[in-house]
């Protein structure tokens, strides 16, 4: 089976969601929805997407532009297995009553509430409970790292409490305690966690400093073990010439990452501590792409396409994760 997939909106996430789900080798691109006809319209087209407006007045506006439009995004709607809502936050609440209308499922972001869909989603912690699931949220980029690293902790030694603060770059709000610690509680419901953000004069990532108890006994070695087998996750040392996030962006673009994309939570090895019951880290999110095989997973879990490990090994291969 080869699923048929619409992307509504094509900015920061759906034009990463995209280019995603045209690599992948059981899904089919049908198209993408946009406001404007813009440069980043005109990049979809020059890709072979086919490019669709939200409605008749976007149509004109794409004539008049000299961009010719499939259609708007009910056309779009008829001829899709799923949609990605990946348009700014709050407006795909306003969308969901057009694909419940047409029985259509979706993917949402986190920049949603978790009540707009069935399960808000990270796909190594609870890929199961989203199988079959008619709107699945994929959460946002700080708490999707917190869920892969706490969860790995908590699978192999039972978090007893985590607190997380969030470092999060200057355009983005400042909140204590955060909104980050419910919304990995939306993933992982029993995950005792508190978080506090700060925004700091930086443009490329988030850098979270996390605490987590552990009820098992572990060893430093032990703690850095686990997150060494753990996938999406990777572990960089400043002994390796990565001692900062500007550093970790000249890695990818070596890697030829397309726009430098790091899909992996990468945890400085050096910054793992462990003192008593508790381990500390430092550990770095790229809030544009590390939601992005999230939402690849979540297409293959509404559709019941694949089970997790066979998902996400088809994802990592294709958009050339480490691990």
């Amino acid at each position: 089976m080869v699923i048929k997939v619409g992307v509504n909106g094509f900015g920061t996430i759906g034009r990463r969601v995209a280019d995603a789900v045209a690599q992948q080798p059981d899904m089919k691109l049908i198209g993408i929805a946009k406001t404007k006809p813009d440069y980043k319209a005109q990049l979809a087209i020059k890709k072979g997407y086919k490019v669709y407006s939200s409605d008749g007045e976007g149509v004109k506006a794409f004539d008049k532009a000299g961009l010719k439009a499939a259609g708007t995004v009910p056309d779009l709607i008829k001829d899709v297995d799923i949609m990605v809502d990946a348009t700014p936050g709050g407006m795909g609440e306003k969308y969901k009553p057009l694909y419940v209308k047409n029985g259509l499922k979706a993917v949402f972001e986190g920049g949603e509430e978790a009540e707009v869909a069935d399960v808000s989603f990270v796909a190594q912690c609870n890929f199961d409970k989203a199988l079959g699931a008619r709107y699945i949220r994929c959460v946002s980029c700080n708490t999707t790292g917190l869920c892969r690293t706490l969860h790995a902790l908590d699978e192999a030694f039972r978090v007893k409490r985590a607190r997380a603060t969030v470092i999060r770059r200057a355009a983005d709000p400042t909140s204590l305690p955060s909104h980050h610690g419910p919304d990995v509680n939306t993933v992982l419901p029993k995950m005792p966690i508190a978080t506090a953000a700060l925004k700091v004069p930086t443009t490329y990532m988030h850098v979270h400093v996390l605490s987590a108890t552990l009820q098992k006994p572990a060893t430093r070695d032990d703690v850095v073990n686990v997150f060494e087998d753990t996938t999406r996750v990777i572990l960089v040392s400043k002994d390796d010439g990565i001692g900062s996030t500007a550093q970790l962006f000249d890695f990818a673009r070596d890697m030829g990452r397309p726009r430098e994309d790091i899909y992996e939570i990468c945890v400085w090895r050096e910054s793992v501590t462990k003192v008593e019951d508790e381990v500390l880290y430092f550990q770095a999110v790229h809030q544009e792409a590390d939601v992005i095989p999230e939402n690849v997973d979540a297409i293959r879990a509404a559709l019941k396409l694949s089970d997790k490990e066979k998902s996400i090994k088809t994802t990592n291969k294709t958009l050339n994760i480490l691990k």
